[in-house]
């Protein structure tokens, strides 16, 4: 089977999509990612572990993302393979700095195992019913790293992005090999991160996906870290001793890439079972990371940028708000993101904090720029109170994170950090007298 898919199969696909429970996310982002041009959908790179022991899932992930008209762009590594086939033909090799020393030896087994991997991942997509064209050789362009230290190492230097869009535009899925080519035309051996970063680098896609058998970033105790802000946790990472290796020199190459990327850019890092929850829920699954921004704590009134917190407000709960309702707010603190994409307005209500309005803007929702505003919020006021419609689609992040809950005709009153039963009588009965803040529909 060549082409894309029928129009059939892929309206069938995304109505399974849209029956999943965030039907509303699913349907936000399939219009998204399909107004972008083929080559900017997603670049998503495969480590060599994942197409040895999760080849069939990562395939058919693949290849649905194909199916509904999103082409990405896949680059793959080797390692365990490449470890594996050294082994068998008794060549010692070393890492230095987390890069393979690449001898000529290491280097014609490279070439093979990359190429078999690159065989094995296209055909299994193709036995989907999914074009997928392979490459490992001609893509990048190269120089040598340092060729004393580490030998046949290449650093990637340029994409050539014209034979990309040549097999995007044949319907096909490229998938790119970690070999490089130097002037002269000696095939370099790259890490695939760096290659990852420069491809991210000329193409500029919406999503950049490392699909890892560890699920996500893993700290010291091996737990998934769900956010990292680079901004704010950069060197708290560095300086710790369980990154190490590789996966430090992952985020190395994940904070270029972000570094030389728009502020909106974000990596994430997650398993093939759970890569189209990734890209299609605002929850994702797995270590998020993202260039960040500093989030504000603003006291004074006369510091607010009060035009783009209404703004981001009226976007956020789609109605608008009622005349002279700034002028009214006894405002305690507003937490927000530099660029107003996410807020938490803070008023003091009798003698405890409330939580008035809490915001994100639809560009930053699944960006992490949520959970940082609400971390700096329970970090500030380990007791809070806030109350919520029964329709707000983000109750069951409120549930989950609140100690306790009361209905109110159409509200739902929460609170955190308090335990006496007076004190939260009284505040919920302070809630419950509360204005609406919005015009009505």
């Amino acid at each position: 089977m060549t082409g894309h898919p029928s129009l059939d199969v892929r309206r069938i696909i995304v109505q399974l999509l849209s029956n999943m429970s965030e039907s509303r996310e699913v349907r936000t982002y399939l219009r998204r990612f399909s107004s972008a041009e083929q080559t900017r959908f997603a670049v998503i790179k495969i480590g060599g572990a994942i197409i040895r022991d999760h080849l069939e899932e990562t395939a058919g992930s693949l290849a649905l993302l194909h199916t509904v008209g999103l082409t990405p762009v896949v680059i793959h590594g080797g390692g365990p393979q490449l470890d594996a086939r050294l082994d068998q033909l008794g060549i010692e090799t070393e890492k230095r700095n987390g890069l393979r020393v690449t001898t000529p030896e290491v280097m014609d087994a490279a070439r093979e195992v990359f190429a078999e991997q690159n065989l094995a991942l296209v055909e299994a997509i193709r036995s989907r019913g999914v074009p997928a064209h392979g490459i490992t050789e001609g893509i990048f362009d190269a120089e040598f790293v340092d060729r004393d230290l580490y030998g046949y190492v290449g650093e990637p230097v340029r994409v050539r992005t014209d034979r990309l869009r040549s097999i995007i535009r044949s319907g096909a899925i490229p998938i790119l090999g970690c070999l490089g080519v130097a002037s002269g035309g000696q095939i370099l051996n790259m890490n695939a991160d760096a290659a990852t970063r420069i491809l991210v680098d000329a193409l500029q896609p919406m999503k950049i996906i490392f699909l890892s058998d560890t699920g996500g970033l893993l700290d010291g105790e091996g737990k998934v870290i769900e956010w990292v802000n680079l901004v704010t946790d950069y060197d708290h990472l560095m300086a710790q001793d369980w990154l190490h290796s590789g996966m430090r020199l992952k985020i190395e190459e994940i904070k270029r890439l972000l570094d030389a990327s728009p502020d909106t850019t974000s990596v994430s890092i997650t398993t093939p079972s759970a890569l189209i929850r990734e890209l299609f829920t605002h929850g994702g699954a797995g270590t998020l990371v993202r260039k960040g921004e500093r989030i504000l704590q603003i006291a004074d009134r006369s510091d607010v940028d009060s035009p783009k917190l209404t703004a981001l407000l009226e976007g956020s709960f789609g109605r608008s708000l009622r005349p002279g309702w700034w002028e009214g707010v006894n405002l305690e603190s507003l937490i927000v993101s530099e660029s107003y994409r996410g807020a938490a307005l803070v008023t003091r209500l009798d003698d405890f904090p409330y939580l008035d309005k809490f915001a994100v803007a639809e560009s930053a929702r699944g960006d992490g720029t949520a959970r940082a505003v609400w971390d700096t919020l329970v970090r500030n006021y380990p007791v809070i109170f806030w109350r919520s419609r029964d329709e707000n689609p983000i109750n069951g992040f409120y549930a989950g994170e609140a100690d306790g809950s009361v209905r109110r005709g159409r509200w739902t009153i929460f609170w955190r950090g308090e335990s006496d039963f007076d004190h939260i009588a009284r505040a919920v009965k302070t809630i419950e007298d509360l204005p609406p803040s919005f015009e009505e529909r």
